[in-house]
């Protein structure tokens, strides 16, 4: 029966190796696996199609990059029998692996082969399959279990178990499990720490450490050949961005007892076939004393602690501000957070939050005082109200009109397109109908016509979206009149408003923009734009700083 059928297979190869398989020797190796397959599949006349393997990958992993290469291959149907040594090969994970066997495989025409344990789904020889799939996974539980336990034990002799020394330091050359001082990066911790010992917060130091064009810690792990990773700043500008650092990077550095000659292991939750789900509390660590030189004595990272923790003032009540949500800077598009002042008395202000994590190199402060803010919005407001109390249908016309009169070319123009892309779609439609009759009749293959269907169809589709969402955005300015007139409904009850919240500032306002510009003379000139649920046009008032 395999004699007859070997010329209709294309048998794909798949090697899987993880780093616990080593143990098994040579034997388990990739290159015997794919030597031992290319000789069955020889000796069985069936063309290899490819070869996939994922060498270093566990097998309780099914994300592993020539797996999902060779199921990719399989849905295009380039390969209808798959090889692997043995079913751990395959996979470890029981469920998943099932899966594949039971579903995926039968549902795509694949024929599946364990080589060594004597599984083959065309024959009925299989019922053993899923006990082994189950022993399979318990082996690698049990596994997983001894290593975890291993490293526990390390962590309670302070032993350091990971792959990259913290930043500032080294792994010892004849004890991977000690660190010593990296005397190249070490000073830029012991200046870290130095700031912050002044009081000086994460977002501080990390403008200083800009300004002195200290690289940061994924850019040295790149140099030494550690990772092959780049920061976001690092992609967008190749020169300076290795001088950016991360707030969480500073504020990890800061709170790690590593630094203070204390060795903090076991700081993650782990589950079973999951991985990492969560990190641990600092005091649920486990946390050996004097393993290593320090970079900080105890004394001053103490004092530290209690710094980064007085830093988290929550306000009042634990309310977030009234505001929350919707302030946003004008110039970078990010929020406004609020904070206090470092004055005798300190007062809440808000700032753009890429200024305050990054600096001015990056974006201008746009500073606005809690009060002013708070008393401009409550005012415009009322003074909106009043003014729709006052003439509610002239306040909607005029809302109408500008709006119109700024928007007329641009609608215009939006009908122009459409009325071009519809009269395509017709023409689109008539040469599939014509592309059809030319199949028929022999003009043109079957082939040829899928061909220039596909293509077709395509464009149609693409057409019908782009004049959907074009009907779309002309419906929308048709809808201008009516907005305006509910909005000024919609605000005529709050000509006596006296104080504002959170659900009140939600139901009218949709978002309020703060621009900054600054004068040769240092001036600082705020605009605030406030723009209205429903109210096509913003209200924008100046501030001056």
């Amino acid at each position: 029966m395999d004699t007859l059928l070997a010329g209709s297979f294309r048998a794909a190869i798949y090697c899987r190796l993880s780093k616990d398989d080593d143990l098994d020797g040579t034997s388990a190796s990739i290159e015997n696996q794919r030597d031992m397959l290319e000789k069955f599949c020889e000796k069985q006349g069936w063309e290899v199609a490819a070869v996939y393997q994922d060498d270093g990958f566990t097998g309780l992993n099914m994300e592993r990059p020539d797996l999902k290469r060779m199921l990719k291959a399989i849905e295009r149907k380039q390969i209808n029998l798959v090889i692997t040594k043995d079913l751990s090969r395959l996979g470890r994970n029981y469920l998943q692996t099932g899966q594949l066997i039971e579903d995926f495989f039968p549902r795509n025409g694949v024929r599946y082969i364990a080589m060594n344990d004597g599984i083959d789904t065309m024959r009925d020889n299989n019922d053993i399959a899923p006990f082994k799939n189950i022993l399979n996974e318990m082996y690698s539980k049990d596994i997983s279990k001894k290593v975890h336990s291993s490293y526990v034990l390390k962590a309670q002799k302070g032993q350091f178990t990971g792959c990259i020394a913290p930043f500032g330091y080294r792994k010892d050359p004849e004890d991977k499990n000690h660190l010593l001082i990296d005397e190249e990066t070490a000073p830029a911790v012991r200046q870290i720490f130095g700031w912050a010992l002044e009081g000086r917060g994460p977002n501080y130091i990390r403008r200083r450490l800009e300004q002195q064009k200290i690289p940061c810690p994924t850019w040295w792990n790149r140099e030494r050949g550690y990772r092959n990773i780049r920061t976001r700043w690092e992609k967008q500008d190749p020169e300076n961005g290795r001088y950016i650092w991360d707030f969480t990077v500073i504020k990890d550095i800061l709170m790690n007892p590593v630094y203070a000659g204390a060795m903090a292991s076991q700081k993650r939750e782990y589950r079973f076939k999951i991985g990492t789900i969560g990190e641990k509390k600092p005091e649920d660590w486990i946390v050996v004393e004097g393993t290593h030189e320090p970079l900080v004595d105890k004394g001053s990272f103490a004092i530290i602690q209690e710094k980064l923790k007085s830093r988290q003032r929550p306000r009042k009540a634990g309310e977030p501000s009234i505001f929350a949500g919707l302030l946003k800077c004008g110039e970078c598009g990010k929020s406004l957070t609020i904070r206090y002042t470092n004055a005798k008395h300190p007062q809440q202000i808000y700032s753009c939050k890429t200024y305050n994590a990054y600096g001015k190199q990056h974006c201008t402060q746009h500073r606005v005082d809690y009060d002013t803010l708070y008393a401009l919005v409550l005012n415009k407001i009322r003074e909106c109200a009043a003014a729709a109390l006052t003439d509610s249908e002239a306040v909607a016309g005029r809302l109408t009109d500008t709006c119109q009169a700024e928007q007329k070319d641009q609608r215009e123009a939006m009908e122009r397109t459409l009325a071009k892309d519809e009269e395509r779609i017709e023409v689109l439609e008539k040469m599939v109908l014509r592309l059809y009759e030319d199949m028929v009749a022999g003009r043109i293959t079957e082939e040829n016509f899928n061909l220039l269907l596909e293509k077709t169809q395509k464009e149609q589709a693409e057409l019908k979206a782009k004049v959907e969402e074009g009907r779309k955005r002309l419906a929308d300015e048709i809808r201008l009149a009516v907005d305006a007139r509910q909005w000024v409904e919609s605000i005529q009850e709050y000509r006596d408003i006296t104080e504002l919240d959170a659900p009140t500032l939600n139901r009218l306002i949709k978002e309020i923009v703060v621009h900054e510009t600054i004068d040769s003379d240092k001036t600082r000139h705020i605009s605030i734009e406030i723009h209205f649920n429903l109210k096509p046009i913003p209200e924008v008032e100046q501030v001056t700083g």
